[in-house]
């Protein structure tokens, strides 16, 4: 809800964004962006039975998550964490500072049984029209604080010249920078909330180079989600949860 002071809950009303790309191969792909779900013990499990019903109601190539899945220790969270193996699509995430914090371990050990997959500082390829699409990520600039190596040198040098369309993810904005020397043709993150509550949205704007929306940088397109949940005061003001399905054209 806009222009009003609102708890933060998984509204799971969906954004649909078109994103113009330069490389043709990818018009009609279409990717379920989630977000910075920061789920706590307050979490219930209805909301998070309604966000995979939904998910699983929608028509997309695949799921992402950008990050920050977790608001407290895993062991806390577990029977809410496992519902996400209902997820019908093919979903992949990255780690953001929030899942680092509360137990990252813990965290793969659960997506792996959900049968989500980990693309921190690695790629996969995937399938679409008899084309091959390559997905790609790095784990969380946060990583260094907890004795985990970033791989951004090796990964780039792996992608940067193999000649297939390219989604990369991260969960900062700031990382856009790797995503264009990939050449990649998509970058997808999160983690700014989209500033959550006004009027943070200008200290956000003084680390991170994009708040939240659709930009471009040469031939990327860059696309911040302002994430589904809220961390701290479980509130938002003058911005709004984010589920968002974005049909590449």
């Amino acid at each position: 809800m806009k222009n009003f002071f609102v708890r933060s809950s998984f509204d799971t009303k969906l954004k649909k964004v078109k994103v113009k790309v330069a490389n043709s191969q990818l018009q009609e792909f279409k990717i379920l962006h989630i977000s910075d779900l920061h789920i706590d013990t307050k979490t219930s499990f209805q909301e998070v039975d309604q966000l995979i019903a939904h998910i699983n109601s929608l028509e997309c190539n695949i799921v992402v998550i950008t990050g920050d899945i977790i608001d407290t220790k895993v062991n806390k969270i577990e029977e809410k964490l496992l519902r996400l193996k209902a997820i019908k699509h093919a979903t992949y995430y990255v780690s953001g500072n929030h899942d680092l914090v509360y137990g990252f371990n813990d965290l793969k050990a659960i997506m792996k049984e959900c049968n989500i997959e980990l693309l921190d500082n690695r790629y996969t390829l995937i399938k679409d029209k008899d084309q091959h699409i390559i997905l790609a990520g790095l784990g969380d600039r946060f990583s260094k604080f907890f004795k985990i190596k970033r791989r951004e040198t090796r990964l780039i040098k792996n992608i940067q010249n193999i000649q297939v369309p390219k989604i990369f993810l991260a969960h900062q904005p700031k990382d856009y920078k790797f995503a264009l020397l990939a050449k990649s043709d998509i970058f997808l993150c999160g983690h700014t909330h989209g500033g959550q509550i006004f009027p943070f949205h200008y200290l956000v704007k003084l680390v991170q180079p994009f708040l939240s929306g659709l930009h471009y940088v040469d031939d990327l397109a860059v696309y911040v989600s302002q994430g589904l949940g809220a961390w701290g005061i479980k509130y938002r003001f003058l911005t709004e949860s984010e589920l968002t399905l974005l049909e590449l054209e």
